[in-house]
């Protein structure tokens, strides 16, 4: 398998984690904060339970490459405390949630059988251009 090259990566995704009913609030000003400042990233539903690989609550922005540069720092600075799973989406979800991701915060677990199972962790996402 050859490595992956910077031109796979066709976005990129910020899962961010809450705990429903403490951190809810400290997400939901986050929420509020990325849509006003970066209106191109995409949000995506929130999840008060676990789903696909994810084994908390959270919910996910989708941004396109040319955000990294400004959303990954600003979200490093202004995440409040939450844990948030940065990954870039090149078409190999066990890697990209994985081998290719940086965690901001505590590094949580995943449910790796997800993947193999397909199943769906959010409808949140950008078109992908070919």
């Amino acid at each position: 398998m050859m490595p992956p090259e910077l031109s796979d990566i066709r976005d990129f995704h910020a899962h961010v984690y809450y705990e429903p009913g403490v951190t809810e609030a400290a997400a939901a000003r986050l929420r509020e904060r990325v849509a006003e400042l970066f209106p191109r990233a995409v949000l995506g539903r929130w999840h008060a339970v676990p789903i696909g690989p994810h084994t908390r609550a959270m919910y996910q922005i989708a941004f396109p490459v040319d955000l990294f540069a400004s959303l990954a720092p600003w979200l490093m600075l202004n995440r409040d405390g939450l844990d948030v799973l940065l990954h870039p989406e090149t078409g190999d979800d066990p890697r990209d949630h994985t081998l290719h991701a940086a965690w901001l915060g505590e590094t949580l677990p995943l449910r790796m059988e997800a993947f193999a199972a397909g199943e769906d962790e959010d409808d949140a996402g950008l078109p992908h251009e070919t």
